[in-house]
């Protein structure tokens, strides 16, 4: 799959992040558009479907995994890399049940995106990097409550009662924002 002129949406609520890596994907030959926020990204791939899409894990709190199903179905060819700077092997598992295509973690070279996007196949989940240094403990929290939460198909309140924690605490933790997919897009 060529990358010359390729629409290519990047969702990362990182604004200078976003920033320099879309300079940098533009100067390689794609056609970048970028989203900071869940809401954002949909319209954007609505409005242009990409070929490919760069999607944050971490979007302000928010699951960038609840983003891939939303995602496909208005762009079902596009390949979808989760780059992240809490990579594990679960999300890794979850990315690629949902319909990511790779998963790195930050800090990521613009060659090893290229390589993981464009690569056909795509490369195998299994040569995702995993950092050295380990999790801490409130990303291995936000993980275990992730998993939890999605085993309970995002109802709050099971997933608080499974994890022994009363739900007004869980939804605290979730940043009082209950992590599922975006809402629908205005209809016309």
């Amino acid at each position: 799959m060529s990358a010359e002129g390729a629409r290519l949406l990047l969702v990362d609520d990182d604004a200078p992040f976003r920033s320099v890596l879309a300079r940098s994907l533009t100067r390689r030959g794609f056609d970048v558009t970028a989203a900071g926020q869940p809401e954002q990204a949909l319209a954007c791939c609505a409005a242009q479907p990409p070929a490919y899409v760069i999607l944050d894990l971490n979007l302000d709190g928010q699951s960038g995994l609840n983003l891939i199903q939303p995602l496909l179905e208005l762009a079902p060819d596009a390949r979808i890399l989760i780059l992240t700077g809490y990579a594990s092997i679960p999300t890794v598992v979850s990315a690629m049940k949902l319909g990511a295509v790779h998963y790195l973690a930050k800090p990521a070279d613009v060659a090893d995106i290229l390589r993981a996007l464009t690569e056909e196949p795509p490369l195998p989940a299994a040569t995702a990097p995993v950092p050295d240094r380990p999790l801490s403990v409130r990303h291995l929290e936000w993980e275990y409550i992730q998993r939890t939460l999605d085993a309970h198909d995002g109802n709050i309140t099971a997933t608080a009662r499974a994890l022994g924690m009363h739900r007004r605490t869980l939804q605290r933790k979730l940043g009082k924002r209950r992590p599922t997919a975006c809402p629908p897009l205005p209809g016309p």
